[in-house]
């Protein structure tokens, strides 16, 4: 029967002693003792090694609490208290082991160390099994490109529908990245389809080489679909003749204000506010607006609405109306009510500039 009241003596001369290797020995004494028959104490028994190990740990240096976490990641029946200190703990190689694998750490302990702690925490946690949608929504918002891609290749981790939105939509430009989540089986249609949208034909073509054979099939019905509607819109040449035509005759009646654009939006008149912002930015190419309009990325309509000089109610009222699969959530329109009133009209107006100048909107 092991006695963990008996250390206590022990530890007390230990810490009052001042001696780092004293400590350190007596927190791996301590560790041994509980490892040794730890899952057989009663929780009375389990709290007091756990009120031990947190008073240890604290005083000694990063090396010997990265051997510690090393040493409690993997056990199902380790102290409660002593996990929560090491995973928070600021320096990576003391709380890796710890993120990556210890079952004793809660869903909301995880959300918590995500939306505080820095990139190498979040790498830590995204390999961990069985992520719930609430740790990997945090890290999709937070995470640099090698925790989203080290995230997305976790097979068993779980993603909500915003989760997947975002993720996707991080995927432009990235081809490793449009790969990873492509191969996932768990992937649902829209989204795949979103992605392969998105994908390069060398991508697409090593997709379908690498992805199991049920996969295979539905990326070629998604790739056929595309294709078709591809087609489709390559023998309709758009023609934004009419809608320039009625934002023209406003303008000439000193009409074409927030107001009016305004009711474009939420009547989705997607050619008159494209026609409107093309228009307010020295004669813009409508079609670009309407691509604006019409793209994935909502902060870059800020830049020609701000040229435009528009107010934000009418800027806030274009984004909501967007002719888009997902509308806008609320915490995206506070970033982009703060990043409006930051950006300058100088700015904003160089930058449609350099756009026409160059045919080209940045991605």
């Amino acid at each position: 029967m092991l006695q963990p009241n008996s250390i206590i003596a022990e530890l007390e001369d230990a810490v009052a002693s001042g001696s780092s290797e004293r400590r350190v020995s007596t927190l791996r004494q301590v560790t041994d003792l509980f490892l040794y028959g730890g899952d057989r104490l009663s929780d009375d028994q389990v709290k007091v090694f756990d009120d031990v190990l947190c008073l240890l740990v604290t005083r000694v240096e990063s090396r010997a609490r990265a051997a510690l976490s090393a040493r409690l990641a993997p056990v199902d029946y380790a102290p409660f208290e002593i996990i929560q200190h090491l995973a928070s703990d600021d320096e990576i190689a003391v709380a890796g082991n710890v993120l990556a694998t210890s079952s004793r750490l809660r869903t909301s302990d995880l959300v918590e160390i995500a939306s505080t702690k820095g990139q190498d925490h979040l790498l830590a946690i995204s390999g961990r099994t069985n992520l719930p949608e609430a740790v990997t929504d945090v890290i999709v918002d937070r995470g640099e490109s090698k925790v989203i891609r080290k995230l997305a290749n976790n097979t068993s981790a779980r993603f909500s529908e915003s989760g997947y939105s975002k993720i996707v939509a991080r995927s432009e430009g990235d081809a490793e990245l449009i790969e990873i989540l492509g191969l996932r089986v768990d992937l649902p249609l829209k989204f795949l389809r979103d992605l392969l949208k998105r994908a390069t034909d060398a991508v697409r073509e090593r997709l379908m080489a690498l992805a199991p054979p049920e996969l295979q099939e539905e990326i070629r019905r998604v790739l056929k679909a595309i294709a078709s509607v591809a087609g489709g819109e390559s023998q309709q040449v758009r023609d934004f003749k009419q809608a320039e035509a009625v934002v023209r005759r406003m303008k000439g009646l000193n009409e074409l204000n927030d107001a009016t654009i305004i009711r474009f939006a939420e009547a989705k008149k997607v050619d008159e506010v494209a026609a409107s912002l093309a228009i307010l930015n020295n004669s813009a190419p409508t079609e670009m607006m309407a691509r604006l309009l019409e793209g994935h990325r909502a902060d870059l309509i800020l830049i020609p609405c701000k040229s435009a000089k528009l107010g934000w109610t009418a800027v806030e009222t274009i984004l909501c109306h967007r002719p888009v699969e997902h509308r806008v959530d609320e915490a995206t329109l506070k970033l982009a009510s703060k990043d409006y009133s930051k950006l300058s009209a100088e700015t904003a107006e160089r930058t449609v500039r350099f756009w026409q100048l160059h045919n080209k909107i940045e991605k």
